[in-house]
Parts: C-alpha cells; sequence; structure tokens
C-alpha cells in the first residue's frame, strides 16, 4: 500500500447533495429536537417571551426558542462560555440543524446570546425551567415527596487582585502602600508589601473587601483549597428520581442555615406549579441547627439531616427546639433514614458533577446573582431533559450516545474474540491442535 498525500488547495464544490449532509446528523440531537417540537417547546418560548418584543418595530431578533436551545446545548456539549457555544454551534452541521438554521444560515454570535439573556427576564427563564419540570411529570420522573438539599461554590467571573475596599474604593496593592507608609516605609517595596501582607491577620475579610464589578462575589476557599470570589449555588432534588426541582443563586453569608428557607420556598412552589408536595427534606450536618429544625417543622415537613456531634445538649427552655432534633435524630437512626442519607450522597453530589464537571459551568462568565441564575435554570432544565431522554432513548447526552456506541464496537469485539477461544478450546478436545478451526483470518499481503 502506497502512503497517501495531504490534497493542496482545491476548488470549492458548487453543488452538494442533500443526503450527505443528512447523513451528518447527530441522532441524539435529532431525536431531542423531535422531543421539543412534539411537546410544543418552541411556541411556548415565543409566547413566554412576546413581551421583551415590540410588535411591528425593528428587524426580528433572535427567536427564543434558538437561544433557549444554544444554552442547552452548554449543558450538553460541556460548555460554559456562551463565546464558546456559538462557536461549536457555527462548527457542527448536527447543531445548525438542531437549532433549525440548516447550511444556508449562520448561528447567531456570543453578543447576540448576551444581549438576548439580559433583554429576557428571570421569571422567563424560570418559566422554560417550569415547562421541563411538567415534561418530567408527565414521564413519570418528578415525584416531589421527599427532596434532598444541598450547595456547592460557583468560582465567580471576577480576578481577587481587582478587589477595593468596601469603604473607600482602594485597590490592594494601594491599601498595602499605604499601611506601609504608615508604619515608617518611605518607598516600600514588593518584598516590604509581601512581608506586611503575611503577617497581616484577617486580611481577606468580606466585611472589607468587594469586587467593583461583581459586588455580590464573596472571598471564600474552593473545594480544591484555592481562595477565590465565589457565589453559591444551592439545589433542591427530587430523591426519588434525581431531577433538580430548584435552583437558587446566594451570597455566602451565613451558611448553609441561613440559604436553606430561601432554597425551601423556591422547592415547595415550584413542586406546587406541578400539581406535587414535599414531605420530608434530606439534608448534611451543615444543615443541623435548632433554628432549621424547628423552622422545617413548623412547614410540616419531616427532616433527615444529618447531626454532628455537638457533646451533651442543654434544652433549658427550648422545648421546641429540642422536640425537633430528638425527632430528627430518631428518624436517622431508622432503616429509612439511613438509606436516604446514603441515597444523598449519590442524587446530589452526582447532581453537581453533571451540572459543573461535565456540564462545564464550575466556573461562571457572567456577573450579579441574577444573571447567574438565569443560566442556571437554563442548565438544570438542560439536565431534566436528559433524564427525559435517557428514559425514552436510552442515552442522556450526546456524550452519552458516543459512549453507547463505543461499548458496542468493544462488545461486538469481545464476542469475536470469545467465538474464536471457544473453537480454539473445541479443536483441543478433539485433537485438531494442526487443524485451523474456528474463523479464518486473511494474511497480510
Amino acid at each position: 500500500m502506497a502512503i497517501g498525500k495531504m490534497p493542496g488547495e482545491r476548488q470549492e464544490e458548487l453543488f452538494i447533495a442533500a443526503s450527505a449532509v443528512g447523513a451528518l446528523d447527530n441522532p441524539f440531537y435529532a431525536a431531542l429536537d423531535k422531543l421539543l417540537r412534539k411537546s410544543g417547546f418552541d411556541e411556548f418560548a415565543e409566547e413566554t417571551c412576546r413581551e421583551f418584543y415590540a410588535e411591528r418595530m425593528g428587524r426580528p431578533g433572535l427567536a427564543p426558542g434558538v437561544y433557549f436551545r444554544m444554552l442547552m446545548v452548554g449543558y450538553l456539549e460541556g460548555i460554559g462560555s456562551e463565546r464558546g457555544i456559538a462557536w461549536r454551534c457555527r462548527d457542527s452541521i448536527s447543531l445548525r440543524e438542531f437549532l433549525g438554521y440548516g447550511l444556508a444560515k449562520t448561528p447567531p454570535e456570543h453578543s447576540t446570546l448576551s444581549k438576548t439573556r439580559k433583554r429576557l427576564s428571570l421569571e422567563a427563564h424560570g418559566a422554560v425551567f417550569g415547562w421541563v419540570l411538567e415534561r418530567l411529570q408527565e414521564s413519570g420522573l418528578l415525584r416531589g415527596k421527599t427532596v434532598g438539599v444541598d450547595s456547592t461554590t460557583l468560582e465567580a467571573n471576577a480576578a481577587m487582585r481587582a478587589i477595593v475596599r468596601r469603604d473607600e474604593g482602594t485597590e490592594y496593592d494601594a491599601w498595602l502602600e499605604q499601611l506601609a507608609k504608615a508604619s515608617g516605609i518611605e518607598t516600600p517595596t514588593r518584598q516590604d508589601l509581601a512581608k506586611m501582607d503575611r503577617k497581616r491577620p484577617k486580611k481577606g475579610s468580606n466585611k472589607d473587601w468587594k469586587h467593583p464589578h461583581d459586588p455580590e462575589a464573596r472571598i471564600t476557599k474552593m473545594k480544591d483549597g484555592r481562595t477565590r470570589l465565589a457565589h453559591k449555588l444551592e439545589v433542591g432534588v427530587d430523591m426519588e428520581t434525581g431531577a433538580v426541582a430548584a435552583v437558587t443563586v446566594q451570597t455566602m453569608d451565613g451558611g448553609d442555615t441561613a440559604s436553606l428557607p430561601v432554597t425551601l420556598d423556591e422547592t415547595e412552589q415550584r413542586l406546587a406549579d406541578v400539581g406535587a408536595e414535599p414531605k420530608e427534606v434530606v439534608g448534611d450536618k451543615g444543615y443541623h441547627s435548632n433554628a432549621t429544625m424547628t423552622g422545617v417543622k413548623k412547614r410540616g415537613l419531616r427532616t433527615y439531616v444529618s447531626e454532628p456531634n455537638r457533646g451533651r445538649r442543654k434544652w433549658k427552655g427550648k422545648r421546641e427546639a429540642q422536640q425537633a432534633v430528638y425527632g430528627n435524630r430518631r428518624r436517622i437512626k431508622g432503616e429509612r433514614g439511613k438509606r436516604l442519607l446514603r441515597e444523598r450522597g449519590e442524587k446530589l453530589e452526582r447532581t453537581f458533577a453533571h451540572l459543573l464537571g461535565s456540564g462545564g459551568l464550575r466556573r461562571v462568565h457572567v456577573h450579579g446573582h441574577e444573571e447567574i441564575r438565569k443560566r442556571m435554570l437554563v442548565h438544570a432544565a438542560a439536565f431534566n431533559l436528559s433524564l427525559v431522554m435517557r428514559t425514552c432513548f436510552g442515552f442522556g447526552t450526546p456524550r452519552g450516545l458516543q459512549g453507547l456506541a463505543a461499548a458496542a464496537a468493544a462488545l461486538a469485539d469481545a464476542s469475536a474474540h470469545s467465538l474464536a477461544a471457544f473453537f480454539r478450546h473445541i479443536g483441543r478436545v478433539l485433537g485438531l491442535q494442526g487443524t485451523q478451526v474456528g474463523p479464518v483470518r486473511r494474511s497480510a499481503a
């Protein structure tokens, strides 16, 4: 066989057969497009967002259905930035077909995505999330009886070197120079500033510092040990099916016990909109406190929250809190409580892995809680749609379909090897070692 050569400059084809282009379609996006069209998603999105557009003035803008589909592509392809989403949609024939553009039209640029996101309200994004919840309930994938709550950090689109003082707006380096001059160093060097900064306690306090372009971000320690500006993402998940029932984005102030009531309010509202009612709440030990147990009990919900070891408690004058804490302690020691706490790690941690890890949004690319929550609502809606796709078609993401094809090919290869080994074994039993038994392989030319 002769070596192949890379072709040089060639003349572009004037015509191309439609069958040749259609053969390149991704079956996952074809199935997802069929599901969305059958359920009337594009018409729903257009009607929901109609109030944000003029009736007759100006040229037609980006169709709301296309906008939400592109953000869903971000989850399915693991792309967090809108610029990356736009590049991917321009590059893929399958995604062009999924968006309804084909080869004749060019998908929108990232600036169009950004402007459309700012134009549409948070309620419009929430309506799309609610529409997907309705599809989940129709498919039997949303029960809503037992809800698990957990939180994680989202790295903000803000650099630590750009923080300023909350009172004066002074930058960090300028503030260190002022401290150095006040201590008697007239012309401090970088080494002097670094030495002074190391000795200064509480140098990263959120009470003193903020980012000028993202004041809602807070200085915090990330999961990997780095100190960064971050936001808090908290979700409510159906413990029976793994579906995301609610998404909230909050500040890092106050810990999990302070953010839980907001997430429970959102979860109860979302489930009520689809005719479901939560009965139980599952959480880790970060959510355990007297106020939390009492507040959740007043909502009429049973708690299954891990209890930290606080030693012997004193309950004088705290009868209501004592009853709530003891009731939670009794439930988590039972068989059902132990099973729910084991499943918490599976359902909740796996949700974060899909949304942020493989979904590409561990670091956000927008500023402000409202804009971040818009992205996360559509991101979670795409995650829920993947559950429907997995139930109906057997795979939930295009990468899952790729893995399924690779597994099928590996299985076929393993079957061929097993069959050959079987024939060799039969040959040894029959004493035909010298005779070739089994599939005949062609010798190399």
